[in-house]
């Protein structure tokens, strides 16, 4: 370094006591939103792909006491504008909140953590330790919506690379079948965790090793490009390391250390292409000479910023607590929705062969109806009091895992469906099902999918959440449930038809014991 570092007996009066109100005002914020703070930490510490949340605050501090001793020079001149974008933050904080968007409520109250430096030091200060304040970013855990994308694109390139190695491949979805036995992309072979881990680990090296923005961008592009493309050449290579070991290898835990091993690796390239055009650190500045520099501001205008950033912060959590009073407590029954003979169908007592994975439901009911030898199974998932654990759209909440050892979905579309005088959409899928032998016929089934929320309906995971936010808004109450209907027929076969005729005599009467269950809260 070009200077040396200044002592902590150097820092000035007015900074020490302008760095121990921003630290009052952090912690305020981390205890007004405390359930946040828990709701993050607690997947840093049960997800391997989060895990490097726990890294991110000391890596941050650990830029900013690098720097000291360019910043203890700069007077610290709380900036009063700033209020305007805590609140927006703020508001941010409620939206997520209402909404069930952990991700929203999370990036809200890092904002406002980054927010308090330049209300509290002015942007003088901020903007010499900019990078490392927007480093925190990187402790939100948020990525898992690229999931079902990455296992796609996997999917594609492994079985591409295989047939241009001249193996034959037969793929239903995310599962493929070669000569040599069957394989799968599930969560783990998307490599979500490998791009989350590349591009905070990239972003880190281009800042220390580079001090143009060009090159900088150029190299977190990179980052987020290698280790997309290196997982599908993983990907690949560990199909063809089972196919030619008779399965022997990589077909078990092995092929994980195999997939992180291949993973350091080019990383590691990475690294050592880009630092050889790693540029110098820019010389010091000289300190500002005496009189250059404004004073400090006076204590007043310090505790101003600090209560009013509380008083903005502590706005929406009394306006979510004020909500959240009023979300009915009571337990909830669900009706039958369809009445026994009603347009032929009567209610059996056979068991299903598939369930949905929905979790936290307040009520659920899965009952099949029979008409002849036809048969529809109606789940309903009812949620009300929803909570970060348990809520009607969550990524968690799936017609089949990736990894379930039966069913496996082939295909998705959208079907518009009129009902009375409304037009309900439906979110089609396509299961197939293993079978016992070689030679078995193939299982299918044809799922229809919609939400119903704030009274409306609609099969978008996206408006969901934006009904149930306007719902909670207007004091409507957070309740909502899922329908989904299934039947054992593909959809070009009848599955798609069958379905359609089922909900358009039986929605309505579905559609007022939902009502019904609401009202009796």
């Amino acid at each position: 370094m070009a200077a040396l570092a200044a002592p902590i007996d150097a820092i000035p009066n007015a900074l020490r006591r302008t760095l121990l109100l921003l630290a009052a005002l952090v912690l305020g914020l981390l205890l007004l939103f405390h359930d946040t703070v828990a709701g993050m930490v607690g997947i840093w510490s049960r997800s391997d792909t989060f895990a490097h949340g726990f890294l991110v605050l000391p890596i941050s501090l650990w830029l900013i006491w690098r720097d000291r001793d360019r910043l203890l020079p700069l007077q610290p001149r709380p900036s009063l504008p700033w209020l305007l974008p805590m609140a927006l933050a703020a508001l941010a904080w409620l939206l997520g909140d209402v909404a069930g968007v952990n991700a929203l409520s999370q990036f809200a109250l890092v904002a406002m953590i980054v927010i308090a430096v330049p209300l509290s030091l002015g942007w003088p200060m901020t903007r010499a330790m900019l990078f490392p304040l927007l480093f925190l970013f990187f402790s939100v855990p948020v990525g898992e919506f690229l999931l079902p994308l990455l296992m796609e694109r996997t999917a594609d390139f492994t079985v591409a690379a295989l047939r241009l190695s001249g193996i034959p491949v037969f793929r239903e979805g995310l599962q493929f079948v070669i000569p040599s036995g069957n394989w799968s992309v599930v969560e783990a072979c998307s490599g979500v965790r490998y791009l989350i881990a590349s591009l905070m680990v990239g972003s880190l090296f281009a800042y220390l090793n580079y001090q143009s923005l060009g090159k900088r961008l150029v190299f977190v592009g990179v980052s987020i490009v290698v280790p997309i493309v290196a997982n599908w050449i993983r990907a690949y290579m560990i199909v063809m390391l089972g196919h030619l070991s008779n399965n022997r290898i990589a077909t078990g835990v092995d092929h994980i250390v195999y997939g992180w091993v291949f993973f350091g690796i080019v990383i590691m390239i990475m690294f050592m292409i880009g630092a050889r055009w790693a540029e110098p650190d820019r010389p010091r500045l000289a300190a500002p000479a005496a009189g250059t520099v404004s004073g400090g501001a006076s204590a007043s205008r310090q505790f101003t910023a600090l209560g009013l950033a509380l008083l903005i912060a502590a706005l929406p959590v009394v306006a979510a607590h004020g909500m959240r009073s009023q979300v009915a407590q009571a337990p909830v029954t669900l009706p039958s929705p369809v009445v026994a003979g009603q347009a032929g169908w009567t209610a059996t007592a056979d068991a299903a062969d598939w369930q949905p994975v929905f979790h936290g439901a307040a009520a659920q009911s899965h009952v099949l109806y029979r008409r002849g030898d036809q048969v529809v199974g109606v789940y309903v998932g009812y949620y009300r009091n929803q909570d970060r654990e348990r809520k009607l759209v969550s990524s968690i909440n799936v017609l089949v895992p990736s990894n379930h050892p039966i069913w496996n979905a082939v295909g998705q579309s959208q079907q518009a469906l009129r009902v009375g005088d409304a037009e309900v959409d439906w979110r089609s899928t396509h299961l197939l099902g293993a079978t016992g032998g070689v030679s078995a016929p193939r299982r299918h089934r044809s799922v229809w999918q919609t939400f119903w929320v704030d009274d409306r309906f609609t099969p978008s995971d996206v408006q969901a959440k934006l009904s149930g936010m306007t719902g909670l808004l207007a004091g409507h109450g957070d309740d909502g449930a899922v329908i989904i209907l299934h039947t054992d027929l593909a959809p070009e076969e009848g599955g798609n038809r069958l379905l359609a005729e089922f909900a358009q005599a039986h929605l309505p009467p579905l559609h007022d014991a939902l009502r019904r269950a609401r009202a009796a809260r």
